[in-house]
C-alpha cells in the first residue's frame, strides 16, 4: 500500500540530505564545521515566534537565521572578532531566549528540538525540494568564487569578486537549507547534515568537483536511509534524526576505513 507521508518524508529528505552535503562541503572547507552546527541552534526563537504568532514557523526560522547570520557577519567585518567565537555567542544566547520564548510547551520544543516529519506533505516536500534544487544550483554558481576567497581575499578582490555579496549569498543559502532541515532531524541534529557527509566526501575525495558531488551524494544517503530505517524498524522514536545520525557516522567510518586502506597500498 502507497504510504503518502513516508512518500513526502523521503522526497524531502533527499532535497535537503543533497543540499546540506553540497552547501556544507564549503563550509567544511573554511574550517567552519562546528559554525555550521551552532548556526542551527540559532532558528529556535524564530520557530517559538512561528508558533506563538500563528505563521509557518519554519519560516520564522529562517528569519532568525539569516537575521542572526548577517549581524555575525557585519560585527566580524567591523571587529575582527573571530566568526566562530560570535557564533558561539550567538548560539548560546539564542538557545537559551528559544526555551524562554517555548516556557512550558514541551511538546512543541521537543518538535522544535528534534523535528516533526510526521506534519510534511506532498506540497511541504515539493516547495522544500525546488528551494533545495535553486540553493544547489546558486551555491555551484559561487563556488569556485567562495574557494578563491578561501584562499585570499585579495586575490579574489583582484578577480574582480565582490566578497561581501558572495559571502552574504553564500550565508542566505545555508540558512535557508537549515531551516528546511529542521523539518527533519531539528534544530539539535540539523548540523550535522551539513558537516558529516563533507569530511566523509573529504577522506574519499581527489578533485574539488568529486569533492562536491560526494558530499552532496553522502548527504543524501544518510538522511534517506536514515528515514526509511527509523519507519521500517518501528522504533519508539517520534523522529528520524538519531537514525540520519547513525547512518552518516556510518559512511564517515567506512570513508576512513577506505581512506586508511588506500594510504596502505600507496
Amino acid at each position: 500500500m502507497f504510504d503518502l507521508t513516508l512518500f513526502c518524508s523521503l522526497f524531502l529528505a533527499l532535497s535537503v540530505g543533497a543540499a546540506a552535503g553540497y552547501l556544507g562541503s564549503l563550509m567544511v572547507l573554511e574550517k567552519m564545521a562546528l559554525v555550521g552546527d551552532a548556526l542551527s541552534h540559532v532558528a529556535l526563537p524564530g520557530l517559538a515566534l512561528g508558533i506563538t504568532f500563528h505563521f509557518n514557523p519554519y519560516l520564522g526560522a529562517f528569519a532568525f537565521l539569516f537575521i542572526t547570520a548577517i549581524i555575525i557577519w557585519q560585527i566580524q567585518r567591523t571587529t575582527k572578532i573571530s566568526f566562530e567565537a560570535l557564533v558561539g555567542a550567538m548560539f548560546t544566547l539564542a538557545l537559551a531566549l528559544g526555551i524562554l520564548m517555548y516556557g512550558n510547551e514541551l511538546e512543541a520544543l521537543e518538535e522544535a528540538l528534534f523535528g516533526d516529519i510526521s506534519q510534511v506533505t506532498l506540497v511541504n516536500a515539493g516547495i522544500a525540494a525546488i528551494v533545495c534544487g535553486i540553493a544547489i544550483v546558486l551555491t555551484k554558481i559561487i563556488y569556485d568564487k567562495l574557494v578563491l576567497v578561501m584562499i585570499s581575499e585579495d586575490l579574489a578582490v583582484s578577480k574582480g569578486i565582490n566578497v561581501a555579496k558572495t559571502n552574504l549569498l553564500y550565508l542566505f543559502l545555508v540558512s535557508v537549507v537549515v531551516a528546511i532541515g529542521i523539518q527533519i532531524v531539528g534544530t539539535l541534529l540539523v548540523g550535522f547534515l551539513v558537516i558529516v557527509p563533507a569530511i566523509a566526501a573529504k577522506n574519499l575525495s581527489t578533485s574539488m568537483k568529486h569533492y562536491a558531488l560526494l558530499s552532496a551524494i553522502f548527504g543524501v544517503i544518510a538522511a534517506v536511509l536514515g528515514v526509511l530505517l527509523w519507519n521500517f524498524m518501528g522504533l519508539n522514536l517520534p523522529f528520524p534524526g538519531p537514525m540520519v545520525v547513525f547512518v552518516g557516522i556510518v559512511i564517515f567510518a567506512l570513508s576512513l576505513i577506505i581512506n586508511w586502506r588506500l594510504k596502505l597500498t600507496t
